[in-house]
């Protein structure tokens, strides 16, 4: 599948169609553009959960990069380089490898198809899926403390 019909699937959740799981399957199989920065690639911080910034195309790129750069969204100052990455590689093995609580921010600044996949249960592997139960009960202890707090939940990472 493409990245447009992730798009698509984004669209229809954000207008309150279309089903949760269709999209993260979209997600999974569509190809997204993740931009590198000071030599990793590009994330950020928010909630206590770092994001990796991904986009669907390089259109989608280009206009994030044109607001970002300028704040007029028409003109970029530099050349993004990016990395394409399979959804799937993203969800299960660069996030895994991250050691923080951190899902998938797509399209980000765009109204129609920005959307966040956070790190639970059925979008991220449940070894470190923040509401991931051990067997007592007790929230999964791949990324919490005792308290059962993500460590950057109080600043460490």
């Amino acid at each position: 599948m493409s990245a447009g019909a992730l798009a698509e699937r984004i669209a229809e959740r954000r207008a309150g169609m279309g089903d949760g799981r269709a999209m993260v399957g979209e997600l999974r199989r569509a190809t997204v553009l993740v931009p590198f920065e000071g030599g990793g690639l590009w994330t950020a911080e928010f909630g206590g959960i770092r994001w990796i910034c991904g986009f669907t195309d390089e259109e989608a790129l280009a206009r994030f990069a044109r607001a970002r750069d300028t704040g007029d969204g028409q003109s970029t100052a530099r050349a993004w380089e990016y990395a394409v990455f399979l959804g799937a590689r993203l969800l299960d093995e660069i996030i895994p490898a991250m050691g923080v609580p951190a899902g998938v921010a797509v399209d980000i600044g765009d109204e129609d198809t920005a959307m966040l996949f956070p790190p639970v249960r059925g979008i991220v592997p449940d070894d470190v899926a923040v509401d991931a139960r051990d067997e007592d009960g007790r929230p999964g202890t791949a990324r919490a403390d005792e308290d059962g707090k993500p460590d950057d939940a109080r600043g460490r990472n």
